[in-house]
């Protein structure tokens, strides 16, 4: 098991360095591989933008992830309300108690909060949102632990270690509270690519058929499918897909069709079509393509999809934009329309609000949260406002 963290100085994580530093179109397509049947899609996290409901009026609320062990970082989950009309955020406290709750993600049921605490020893938290309280907090079983996510059947909790290059799989009982974890898996195979030392899993994510589990590594260029059986809660692989080596993949984003994905990858600042296999839990990876970012040093960072499928959105960190795509080929191509500043500086997470009418970025350098109002039918950004202070800003979770 390689432990190894890429650390430059201070036990840092190549992945918290980069972002702590100072500081014509593209068109790709994958064919979607053969299925025999098109499995339902049930709600799956990080698919696509909801679709537009007219939501409860008033402000909504907005959880606001963070570092708190780095210089001008902040002191637990950052609390505000937005108003879902104009995008404007104000400020609604902090939850303290929970160390570097750098991503966060939120139950099917709406009434659990889990965060990341991405230390040297990782761990996971479970919160209740009615009244703020920590339920508990339970080990990865790994180092950094830099994304989660709730399966869709809510029993089961996802986890990537960063730092070890591990998933973990932890059960959620009743309450919303986590169990010790049912397995956890390293990535020792393939060999780490150019310039890694380790495997780096950077995220773990169910397809929208439901029946696998997508594990994407920074370190190895390579996505791992895993069926996970809901009775025990361990793990089986069932295939990998290679990127091309040096490509340093970080975050997968699904069409709403489900037979295709879109691959944002950090280390050669490109991004790939990719198809997808319900029934294998096969991904193919397509060509590498323009994030728009020019000849400047970039590091894209996540995709979104609108939930009609239409337009598809990244986030550059470096080039400091939000690059628009439209979808094409009923997902199977992007073709790349513009790129818009972020008014912000390292856009390291976006998120649509819940009924797709705005997307918010978390601009980790610039310790600022920028929204956007996302135009229907053109997929057109724009600004809402001036930026909202949030210290060291890295995740954005609008309810």
């Amino acid at each position: 098991m390689d432990r190894g963290t890429d650390a430059p100085r201070g036990g840092w994580s190549r992945r918290r360095f980069v972002g702590a530093l100072a500081g014509a179109a593209a068109v790709a397509t994958v064919p979607a591989p053969a299925a025999p049947h098109r499995a339902a899609a049930p709600p799956a996290v990080e698919r696509s933008a909801p679709r537009r409901k007219a939501g409860p009026p008033g402000p909504r609320p907005l959880l606001l992830g963070t570092y708190t062990s780095v210089d001008g970082g902040g002191n637990g989950i950052g609390l505000a309300t937005y108003d879902p009309s104009t995008g404007r955020i104000t400020a609604a406290g902090t939850l303290t108690g929970i160390g570097d709750p750098s991503y966060l993600a939120v139950h099917p049921d709406g009434r659990t909060l889990y965060a990341v605490d991405e230390r040297t020893s990782g761990a996971v938290t479970a919160v209740r949102l009615a009244d703020r309280k920590i339920l508990g907090a339970r080990s990865t079983g790994g180092a950094g632990p830099c994304h989660l996510s709730v399966h869709p059947g809510g029993r089961w909790l996802l986890s990537a270690n960063y730092g070890s290059g591990s998933v973990a799989v932890h059960p959620v009982d009743g309450s919303g509270a986590l169990g010790e974890h049912t397995d956890l898996v390293t990535h020792s195979d393939p060999r780490p690519g150019p310039g890694q030392q380790g495997p780096h899993a950077h995220q773990f994510v169910t397809s929208p058929d439901g029946g696998h589990l997508l594990a994407v590594d920074l370190g190895t260029d390579t996505v791992y499918s895993y069926r996970l059986d809901t009775t025990d809660g361990t793990l089986t692989e069932v295939a990998r897909a290679h990127a091309r080596p040096g490509a340093g993949p970080r975050h997968l984003t699904f069409h709403p069709g489900g037979r295709h994905a879109y691959l944002a990858n950090e280390v050669d600042d490109t991004a790939t079509v990719c198809g997808y296999d319900p029934a294998s839990g096969q991904l193919t990876i397509g060509t590498p393509q323009s994030t728009g970012s020019g000849k400047g040093t970039n590091y894209p960072a996540q995709f979104l999809v609108t939930s009609d499928g239409a337009y598809a959105y990244l986030a550059n960190r470096g080039h400091n934009s939000l690059a628009r795509y439209a979808v094409e080929a009923d997902g199977a191509r992007l073709r790349l329309l513009d790129t818009v500043p972020v008014s912000g500086d390292f856009p390291r997470q976006i998120a649509f609000s819940p009924d797709g009418s705005l997307l918010f970025a978390a601009n980790q350098r610039s310790g600022t949260v920028s929204v956007f109002r996302v135009d229907p039918a053109s997929g057109r950004l724009r600004l809402a406002g001036e930026p909202f202070a949030s210290p060291v800003a890295v995740c954005a979770l609008p309810l």
